[in-house]
């Protein structure tokens, strides 16, 4: 197999001084979003690390030992909608400004069966997407009185799906009350979602300074499969190490240059809305094998306005705001 060439931030991006300046991570406490927050803490950012368990993302940020930054780690659980907002209600209690939002945690249900958040949404799309929406929204205000802030979400390769069989939104049962789950199904029309949305995001923001960015971090060596059932966590340990070894994963510290090259670049807001990838040989399209930053996705279904203005405007209903369609 050839070698991939790995996409890193520049130098430039590297050094700035991020000193003054407030980023959230979600799932900060591992994998990607623990090399971000590291990243970041280490130019002089201070990092609030949103994680469902606050032990582990204490721990870990025990390495950020000696860095220019700092850091705290709140309670997000973005499998309850309640969760999200007290974490929001804590954030801008103890915080006026918010320079960077990068929405990084995620899941796929490989249980084979389909399960619910707490608020009976599918998990996959409610944890990866649903949560994240409601974050975001309950922060866009902080994030307009913040000169120069971003917000990114991670998507995924799957959402680009193959020539032949591109994902795409069901509005109508977005939460498989009706199909029949399937675990990677989901998780592509998850990851659909969330590209979707940045793209919303970016029109509907226009002109306020702030703004976004879906990107596909890489396929990194993480736990991914592991919450499955017992043939599917079997099947992924004796993988993974074929996997790492033939150079298709990615550490979490390569797959976490896409996500910085957003928060940080002074390129990436010239891009406000568009789709990021690191390279990556899961991509069915041979032209997207060498990613892009930004590159443009294959799939039609992930770059269509008038479906990004439904989902948000479901969405808003779903998550319990105000209805009222997006402009």
């Amino acid at each position: 197999m050839a070698k991939r060439t790995i996409r890193r931030i520049d130098e430039q991006t590297a050094s700035k001084d991020l000193s003054g300046r407030v980023y959230i991570v979600t799932g900060a406490n591992s994998g990607v979003g623990l090399e971000t927050t590291r990243q970041l803490v280490k130019q002089g950012g201070h990092v609030v690390m949103a994680c469902r368990r606050v032990d582990a993302g204490e721990q870990e940020a025990r390495s950020f030992a000696g860095s220019k930054g700092t850091y705290e780690v709140m309670r997000l659980d973005l499998a309850d909608l309640q969760s999200v907002r007290d974490f929001v209600t804590t954030f801008t209690e103890a915080h006026d400004r918010l320079d960077g939002l990068a929405c990084n945690a995620g899941m796929v249900n490989m249980s084979g069966e389909r399960q619910v958040t707490k608020d009976g949404l599918e998990t996959t799309i409610g944890i990866s997407y649903f949560g994240h929406f409601l974050l975001t929204e309950l922060l866009l205000d902080l994030l307009k009185r913040t000169e120069d802030s971003r917000m990114v979400i991670l998507s995924s390769v799957v959402h680009a799906g193959s020539p032949n069989n591109r994902p795409q939104l069901h509005l109508d049962d977005l939460n498989y009350e009706s199909r029949p789950f399937s675990a990677f199904p989901a998780y592509g029309e998850a990851k659909v979602a969330t590209t979707l949305y940045a793209m919303e995001l970016a029109e509907r923001l226009g002109g306020t300074g702030v703004t976004t960015a879906s990107v596909h971090p890489g396929w990194a060596r993480s736990n991914f499969g592991g919450g499955g059932g017992f043939v599917m966590r079997t099947a992924m340990a004796v993988m993974r190490p074929f996997f790492n070894l033939s150079g298709m994963t990615d550490s979490s510290e390569e797959s976490a240059q896409t996500s910085l090259h957003v928060l940080l670049s002074d390129d990436a807001p010239n891009h406000s809305g568009a789709y990021f990838s690191q390279s990556s040989v899961l991509y069915r399209d041979r032209e997207c094998k060498n990613g892009g930053w930004p590159m443009e996705t294959p799939n039609p279904h992930a770059k269509d306005r008038g479906m990004a203005r439904e989902l948000v405007a479901l969405s808003r209903k779903l998550v319990g705001l105000e209805s009222t369609s997006a402009p």
